[in-house]
């Protein structure tokens, strides 16, 4: 709905600001939409103030989105003007400096950070360095595919060293800021105020430096920052979606320096850290949960990343908002059948029964069964060793794929056969045969 023709100038402004960080993200928004104030609003042209070292950048890129934002808002005869601050008083421009830097976001930090067996050699490395900078790991190098964690290490850094470092330097950005803002320097001739706003602070954290290669003036203007950051004993943290020998794009002497600290990758969670990691955010987020088990239920079935697994629940918790039904496994299922259809682990869980079975001279329902005859109870200890293995089933689902057990005699029989093979030479061997077993027949299935 358009506001009135006689809003105020912030009014107009604030309402359009919520389309413009839908439309371009939280980043670019931050670095160049934030720094725009209202000037004027009059006949439908909202009359905005920028840096005079942006003014005509942020015209030119995003003009189009720009109106198309504030028409969303005003009607569709309005219209959007960007001037350089002070113009309309002195007509005379400010001297020229950076954008302001990207916000730390507070909502990461290492509280809420929830650490398991993937993640925590990283956890640890960034709280040490956010404890100790420019002392413990230096620099500190983060890796992983998207959705795993590291732009959160990387803001916790942030805000812990902002909330109890006193008066150390903190600065937040990434590639493509620090890229966009070396341009601008260029084309305002203001490097001397680019580099000190980059390499006199005290702590540096980067943002997907995958992003450098085959970026030639920006990587050498990086490479310098680093070595003047570096080279006086503050801290650089990065972060990556590959290891820096990966980096192909980029030239070896960067890559050597992300390599001369600490590299820690970051793993996808598990069953139980996923678990962990979507309580925490109903609890944040106050999610009116009808049944508790249903974030067991979102942590089988989303296993990809932890921006999936989380949007996973966003997703249950708008449709009980917009159906008013009770957030239920019913419900839960409904929502996951449609965005994140069953995955593949249940055939996988049969081939490993009917191999099981076949080495053993069994059946499959015999596996299943009630029966606690020798013959049968270690072949079944096997399969249900081989799948909490093998596959990211929890053992809810491990137990009810094996005649409706419970997770205690799931976890029993992956305890005795782990024992059993250490001193038993003929358990061990036909555990191996059935691990080589199985790979064969994966592989023959993708061949």
């Amino acid at each position: 709905m358009a506001l009135p023709e006689n809003s105020q100038p912030g009014e107009a402004w604030s309402a359009a600001c919520a389309e413009l960080r839908r439309a371009l993200g939280d980043s670019t928004f931050e670095i160049w939409i934030a720094p725009l104030e209202p000037v004027a609003l009059e006949g439908g042209r909202l009359l905005l103030a920028a840096p005079p070292s942006t003014q005509a950048w942020v015209s030119k890129r995003f003009g189009p989105v720009l109106e198309r934002c504030v028409r969303a808002v005003l009607g569709a005869a309005a219209n959007v003007a960007v001037e350089a601050t002070g113009s309309r008083a002195t007509g005379v421009t400010a001297p020229s400096a950076p954008p302001a830097p990207i916000s730390l976001n507070p909502r990461y930090s290492f509280d809420q950070f929830i650490i398991g067996n993937g993640n925590r050699l990283a956890h640890a490395a960034s709280l040490a360095v956010a404890e100790l900078p420019g002392q413990a790991y230096n620099p500190l190098f983060l890796h992983a595919p998207p959705g795993l964690g590291k732009t959160h290490l990387l803001h916790a850094i942030g805000n812990y060293v902002t909330a109890f470092g006193g008066s150390t330097c903190v600065r937040y950005t990434t590639v493509e800021a620090f890229t966009n803002h070396f341009l601008t320097a260029l084309g305002a001739r203001t490097l001397d105020a680019f580099k000190h706003s980059y390499r006199n602070v005290d702590v540096l954290l980067i943002d997907d430096v995958q992003f450098l290669a085959s970026k030639a003036k920006t990587e050498e203007e990086f490479f310098h920052t680093f070595n003047a950051v570096y080279e006086t004993g503050r801290q650089l943290v990065l972060t990556c979606d590959r290891l820096p020998r990966a980096l192909v794009g980029i030239e070896e002497r960067l890559r050597e320096r992300f390599e001369a600290g600490l590299v820690a990758d970051l793993a996808p969670p598990d069953f139980s850290t996923r678990v962990a990691i979507l309580r925490k955010r109903a609890m944040l987020d106050r999610v009116p949960l009808g049944d508790p088990s249903i974030l067991e239920l979102i942590a089988e079935r989303v296993t990809d990343n932890i921006r999936t697994l989380e949007g996973a629940l966003v997703r249950v918790v708008a449709y009980h908002s917009l159906t008013g039904l009770a957030i239920d496994r019913g419900l839960t299922t409904t929502v996951l059948d449609t965005m994140y259809p069953q995955a593949s682990t249940r055939p996988r869980i049969g081939r490993i029964q009917d191999l099981v079975a076949s080495r053993y001279e069994l059946s499959v329902a015999e596996l299943r069964g009630p029966s606690r005859a020798a013959r049968i109870a270690w072949p079944r200890q096997l399969a249900i060793y081989l799948t909490r293995e093998a596959t990211d089933t929890s053992l809810q689902a491990i137990g009810r794929a094996f005649g409706d057990r419970n997770h205690a005699t799931v976890l029993h029989a992956c305890k005795r056969v782990a024992e059993r093979v250490v001193s038993d030479s003929q358990a061990s061997a036909e555990l191996d045969e059935l691990k080589q077993t199985l790979l064969s027949s994966d592989h023959d299935r993708r061949c």
